[in-house]
């Protein structure tokens, strides 16, 4: 026991210094000894809590709520801490109807060494359950986050990530989950505000609060924080966050707003979004949680001073250099960094090297805001306002949809286009927003592109944020999603070199890839950054001089205060995106650089224009084609096919994308005009054929037919279960055939008899009482000499035929003439069929017993033979199809191999018939005779005199008047023994054996 209690006080030894560091006890205690380090562990951690912790954090079981809420626009905000995530160092639900967002904050007391950025993550997360929703994944879970959620994160990063003090280099978390929505209000503004609440009643150093409130603009109107619907028929879309004083991010999608217009929005939206910084402050206070000591890492004067007295001279050397490039300077700089270096290793100054990277950077970053303040002289010579050099190129490779290159300066990007079918569209799902989006800009930052060696493959947030913001500039000028433009729209950017601001030159290049592929532009977009370099008093943090720069570089955006992103048209302002350094600009700076950036945006759209001023007219031959045919809304399914099978071989044969209409319409969108051409063809012959139906062809495989109770159907075994076979006939239709209905011999396993996937013939004998159809094949079996029923494979023939027209390089031309000369061929032929049949049916030589004899001959088309004799058959039917296909190509003159095929099929057809009708007579008269003289088999239901020849246990065999054998069935109480060899009986036929062999029951006995 001794043992056991000592090693149990060296563990509670551990949690109390853990708990306590302040007792620094040094040995575990004896039993006495830990009941008093107990009692004073117990009251001086509630010394430390009652000190350091808010009074909220004091009992999880207290569930202390504080609320506080301001109405904004239309709707009441509400701020609620206390009751959710109580161990995270900030947490807050912030709600507007019944949408509701929860966001907490934490912050790592741990500073790695030799950190010298604030690693901020932000996570927002919409997940199913806050709509009533299952994910409809494999596993039934969310996974990885969605551009969306994406896009929302860097929304609320770039609002609060100014407000961090300088220098705070902590590991800090900021999750944002929507707990519940109604669909109404978009919750990326309630994600942004919750966020700011959270920091600012942590004990997180953060100079906030701030606001964050949407601006729409419906009928020329303002509307502060819209609802869903009303922001789909918004031409403004704008999300402003400041401080009461200063803005700090701004995200913007517009329909050509002008700067006026765009100015009055920035100035409301900023009244609106101060009214939240209050009860922020308010929530804050009740909870009164302490900020913790702010450790930041700096560098000191003396470092600072030394660091600047050894690379001054060499920073300036290169950064008055405007003949050097990115990387020429880049290397400059580098070198003179490691020069620096080595002088401070050898002088073993660890203070100065341990802060060196960020002591040299802090120099040249002041020596170039020199050149900027004193002599209006950027890095590359420029002044403030110059636009680099510019270089377009449209229609770079011809066998894309659409390509171009665009150029300023050393950022390169490469954009293509891709048009796709209206199924292409991405599909969203979000808790907000359109189900889809048919418009795409994909931005690609491969590291090739800054001569780097990078990690490639995954979603980035950088280039989901690129793509989104060249998206939005583009789509304002995109046509409506009509009758006239179905497509679904895909922009690849492929940054070949950056230096500085690769999403504006994504916007004009894409701009100029849309034209390029005749998509249907309103006017060209170009898009331009705008920097900005400030002079701050150091003690108040006022600004006291600034600069804007137009196209800035890439160094000017890393030493700069400000990227403002600015897209738009010769109108107005279609994407704007603001990022700044600053904790906060002032909202006349912004203003104010509207009108450069509108200036260079003028400079850079003449240039796109006169490269290409408006969509290519003419289309390349690999571009995509669209079409439209209309077809009868009662033939949609059919032309659909059971599962789609029909549309499916047409995709597959032409290669093109067809889409189906509820109102007829069939939509063509193929990838050439070569693949377009074959599924127009094939479209409008299926079209035709069914039109045809009663004239000319049974088109089973294509349209199906009405099942009548009593009729003989071709169809294909889909599925065997224990008690009978599923059969699928053309049409879509689907019918039970029952086990005791397969075979009149026992099956005891429906597998050994069919397998899916095979033909068979049955007969349908009625509809059970769901009204499902019943059917048999034994029936079918039993019918001697019946005729047989083939279905013409439509599809293989039109495909035949439309390789055929490919290889004569004809097309199908469907006027009125050309249909009007279709129906009329097959009304005629089919009247000659017509005849023919009754002149047949008519004949005087025929006997009655020959028509019956017609009438029912076997058929098993499980056996070769049979498929044989239907191929035959079907072979006589190909005329018929090749005079079909010879109208729709137009009647032409010129005779192809097939249709000289075809006329001479149907001469000797013509010969055989005319022989038929001289010699018809005689050979009735042959067959009939043949069947008198001996007849081997029976005909169902027929009554026949036959001689008992054997009794035996199983039955009573006996001999028909022809010589054929058969077996006598012994009725209910009657035995073998009642029956004697030699007797004559008068017999009903009631079933035959597959061999052949009939089966007789007893009507009467003959004397």
């Amino acid at each position: 026991m001794k043992g056991s209690w000592r090693a149990g006080a060296a563990v509670r030894h551990r949690i109390a210094s853990y708990v306590c560091p302040q007792l620094q006890i040094q040995s575990a205690p004896s039993p006495t000894r830990w009941r008093r380090h107990i009692a004073t562990s117990r009251s001086a951690r509630q010394q430390i809590l009652s000190e350091t912790s808010a009074p909220w954090r004091e009992s999880a079981a207290k569930m202390q709520v504080f609320e506080e809420s301001v109405m904004i626009g239309p709707e009441l905000l509400t701020f609620e801490t206390g009751k959710l995530a109580q161990f995270a160092a900030g947490a807050v639900v912030c709600g507007a109807g019944e949408t509701k967002v929860l966001v907490t904050v934490v912050s790592d007391e741990r500073l790695d060494a030799g950190r010298d950025f604030m690693p901020l993550q932000v996570e927002y997360r919409e997940k199913s359950y806050a709509q009533g929703k299952i994910p409809n994944t494999f596993m039934r879970r969310e996974g990885a986050p969605k551009e969306r959620e994406l896009l929302c994160g860097r929304v609320i990063d770039r609002s609060i990530r100014p407000l961090f003090p300088k220098g705070y280099y902590f590991e800090t978390q900021i999750m944002a989950n929507v707990l519940c929505s109604d669909g109404e209000q978009d919750p990326d503004i309630l994600a942004a505000n919750a966020a700011s609440a959270a920091l600012a009643l942590s004990d997180v150093p953060w100079n906030g609060p701030i606001g964050v409130v949407r601006i729409g603009r419906v009928d020329g109107k303002f509307v502060v924080n819209p609802d869903m619907d009303t922001l789909s028929g918004s031409d403004l879309n704008l999300i402003y966050s400041c401080t009461a004083e200063r803005s700090l991010m701004i995200e913007t999608q517009a329909r050509e707003i002008t700067n006026k217009d765009f100015t009055a929005a920035l100035k409301l939206a900023h009244s609106e979004a101060s009214k939240l910084i209050e009860p922020q402050r308010r929530l804050a206070a009740k909870v009164g949680n302490r900020k913790r000591p702010v450790q930041v890492v700096k560098v000191d004067v003396p470092v600072l001073e030394k660091i600047r007295g050894l690379s001054e001279e060499h920073i300036k050397a290169v950064v008055n250099n405007p003949t050097l490039g990115k990387f020429e300077r880049g290397k400059a700089l580098g070198k003179a960094m490691e020069n620096v270096q080595d002088i401070l290793k050898k002088e073993n100054d660890e203070a100065a090297l341990s802060r060196f990277s960020l002591g040299f950077d802090t120099v040249k970053k002041q020596i170039v805001r020199e050149n900027v303040f004193q002599k209006n002289i950027r890095v590359d010579g420029r002044s403030l306002t110059d636009v680099r050099d510019l270089y377009c190129e449209a229609g770079i490779y011809p066998a894309l949809h659409g390509s171009s290159l665009f150029s300023r300066g050393n950022t390169q990007v490469l954009c293509t286009v891709t048009l796709g079918a209206p199924e292409d569209a991405q599909k969203l799902d979000s808790i907000v927003g359109p189900p889809k989006k048919r418009f795409m800009v994909h931005y690609s930052f491969p590291p090739f592109s800054v001569n780097e060696v990078g990690k490639v493959g995954g979603l980035n947030r950088r280039e989901v944020g690129h793509g989104t913001l060249a998206e939005k500039a583009l789509v304002a000028l995109l046509p409506p999603e009509d009758e006239n433009f179905p497509y679904s729209v895909r922009v690849n950017s492929e940054v070949m070199a950056s230096d500085g601001s690769s999403s504006m030159a994504t916007v004009c290049g894409g701009s100029l890839a849309l034209m390029d592929a005749g998509i249907p532009l309103k006017s060209h977009v170009a898009g331009i950054s705008v920097g900005l370099m400030t002079n701050v008093d150091a003690e108040t943090g006022e600004i006291k001089n600034y600069k804007i720069l137009t196209d800035i570089l890439g160094l000017e955006d890393h030493l700069g205060d400000m990227d403002f992103k600015i897209a738009g048209t010769k109108k107005g302002v279609t994407a704007i995106q603001l990022d700044i350094k600053l904790p906060g600009v002032p909202l006349h700076i912004l203003c104010e650089a509207l009108e450069p950036a509108y200036v260079a945006r003028k400079k850079i759209l003449d240039l796109m224009e006169k490269e290409i001023s408006k969509p290519r007219d003419t289309q390349r031959q690999d571009t995509p084609r669209r079409g439209t045919i209309v077809i009868q809304r009662e033939s949609i399914g059919r032309l659909i096919g059971p599962s789609g099978s029909n549309i499916r071989h047409l995709q597959s044969v032409s290669g093109a994308r067809l889409t189906v209409g509820e109102d007829g319409n069939v939509h063509i969108i193929s990838r050439s005009e070569k693949s377009f051409k074959v599924a127009k063809s094939m479209v409008c012959m299926l079209r035709i054929l069914v039109f045809l139906l009663i004239f000319v062809l049974q088109i089973e495989a294509l349209v199906g037919r009405e099942i009548i109770v009593g009729e003989t159907y071709t169809g294909t075994v889909s599925a065997i279960k224990d008690f009978g076979a599923f059969i699928d006939f053309d049409g879509g239709q689907q019918g039970l055939l029952h086990i005791s209905e397969i075979s009149h011999e026992p099956v005891t396993a429906i597998a050994d008899v069919l397998s899916v996937g095979q033909q068979i013939t049955v007969l349908c004998t009625g509809r059970d009482f769901r009204g499902n159809l019943k059917f048999s094949r034994k029936a079918v079996i039993n019918k001697a000499n019946a005729e047989a029923t083939t279905t013409i494979p439509v599809l293989a023939k039109v495909t035949q035929a439309i390789t055929q027209a490919k290889k004569s390089s004809q097309t199908f031309d469907l006027t009125a003439e050309r249909i009007t000369a279709v129906l009329t061929a097959g009304k005629t032929q089919l009247q000659q069929s017509g005849v023919e049949k009754r002149q047949s049916e008519d004949s005087p030589s025929m006997s009655e017993e020959k028509k019956i004899s017609s009438k029912a001959s076997p058929k098993k088309l499980a056996k070769p033979g049979a498929e044989k004799q239907e191929k035959e058959k079907t072979k006589k039917d190909e005329p018929k199809i090749l005079m079909v296909m010879k109208v729709l190509h137009g009647g032409s003159s010129k005779k192809t191999a097939s249709d000289a095929g075809a006329e001479k099929q149907e001469k000797e057809q013509t010969k055989r018939r005319q022989k038929q009708k001289v010699d018809g007579a005689g050979h009735e008269q042959k067959h009939e005779k043949a069947c008198t003289e001996k007849q081997t088999t029976a005909e169902i239901g027929a009554i026949y005199h036959v001689t008992i020849e054997q009794i035996r246990k199983s039955g009573v065999a006996v001999k028909m008047e022809t010589g054929a054998s058969g077996v006598l069935k012994t009725g209910k109480g009657a035995s073998t023994s009642d029956y004697s060899v030699g007797d004559k009986l008068k017999v009903k036929c009631v079933s035959i054996a597959p061999k052949g062999r009939p089966s007789f029951e007893l009507t009467k006995l003959v004397l």
